[in-house]
């Protein structure tokens, strides 16, 4: 099981000092989490996508390709690529240049976005948001799977002998993980394809969750990907610890009450009981995780958002200690006791090679026969 944490890249005021980061000073910020994320023994780091104050991840891509220059295992991905605003076309070549650089260790999360005034800004309608994610993506897997394309559609110009450069990596596309709060639509679209679902898992009680999750795994199942417990799953998760679960609490509180997101509604309290978001000792968090795969059953990756609302670099840094030190270590062996051996790991761009070339040698060469006819 991949363990990691996702960031969604908002410039916050502390609220405990009243100053707030330049952007300069939050993306290298984001470069040290990512660094130290890799430094405690985690697995994944990933980034969001906005193209609006307060948030400053305008080219994920970019960013990523940064740090995987400045590391050597971490799996890099994306929380979320907006599908519905970017051109497909230019999806295709930006990941597959990224995943040459980071020698493999690229995977996306597509999703449609949740911020209304970004589809104009792009020339889109957000009425049109399941139908440009459905479209969007048929046309990007075309350009990863096929080298030369015709297509056409309803959102963009038609394409004629197209070929999208770099192609993808040893001939295998990124992974795509499809990510979604709320749409049965897209936990669908990525049961289709075989691809991930993954659940942001952080503003909702448990129930829709499980309800999302089911739904996935079913259809996953329905179109012949393997049993439903074999679907890939992903969550998302929201933590903050303190080796004394008092100190945690007093110590987030100033940050929940005025977070831009959920600030000022529910109590601390009244949300970590409605929703995942847990606050307290490293046991509580261990406890509160290994909780997910009751609901959600077995699944492939978790990540957890540590760095929003303010918290300063150093407090971000520190829950990573917690986490790569007494966390995860022993989340790693729970889960890992637990999964039954049909139960898939996460893709890596590693194992999808393996498992093309096995599908290769497998598959039968055609007779002189059949070939003359």
């Amino acid at each position: 099981m991949q363990f990691g944490v996702f960031s969604v890249s908002d410039v916050t005021t502390d609220p405990t000092t009243g100053r707030t980061p330049s952007e300069a000073e939050r993306i290298q910020a984001i470069v040290r989490i990512a660094e130290k994320v890799e430094e405690v023994g985690l697995d994944v780091f990933a980034l969001g996508e906005h193209h609006n104050p307060p948030f400053f991840s305008s080219s994920p891509t970019t960013t990523l390709a940064y740090v995987a220059a400045r590391t050597t295992r971490l799996q890099l991905s994306t929380a979320t690529t907006l599908i519905t605003t970017n051109d497909p076309v230019k999806i295709a070549e930006d990941y597959a240049m990224l995943q040459h650089l980071a020698g493999g260790r690229v995977d996306l999360m597509m999703g449609r976005g949740n911020t209304g005034p970004v589809y104009p800004w792009f020339g889109q309608d957000i009425r049109n948001g399941i139908p440009l994610a459905v479209e969007n993506y048929a046309l990007l897997r075309r350009l990863w799977d096929s080298d030369v394309v015709d297509w056409s559609g309803r959102f963009r110009t038609p394409l004629q002998g197209f070929t999208s450069t770099p192609r993808p990596l040893d001939g295998v596309a990124p992974f795509v993980w499809h990510g979604s709060i709320r749409s049965p639509q897209i936990a669908e679209q990525a049961a289709y394809y075989g691809d991930g679902f993954f659940s942001n898992h952080i503003f909702w009680p448990k129930e829709h969750t499980q309800r999302m999750v089911e739904f996935y795994r079913q259809r996953f199942e329905h179109h012949g990907h393997g049993s439903a417990d074999q679907a890939i799953v992903g969550l998302g998760g929201q933590v903050f610890v303190r080796r004394n679960s008092q100190d945690a609490v007093a110590e987030f509180r100033p940050y929940f009450d005025e977070a831009p997101v959920y600030g000022h509604g529910p109590s601390l309290e009244e949300f970590s009981r409605e929703t995942p978001l847990t606050v307290g000792s490293p046991q509580q968090v261990i406890e509160r995780t290994l909780g997910f795969r009751d609901y959600v059953g077995d699944y492939q990756r978790q990540l957890f958002l540590i760095d929003h609302a303010g918290l300063p670099l150093k407090t971000v840094l520190e829950q990573l200690d917690l986490l790569g030190e007494e966390v995860v270590p022993v989340l790693r062996r729970e889960f890992a006791a637990l999964k039954p051996a049909h139960v898939p790991d996460a893709p890596t761009h590693a194992s999808r090679v393996a498992a093309r070339r096995a599908a290769e040698q497998t598959t039968p060469e055609a007779t002189p026969e059949e070939v003359s006819a």
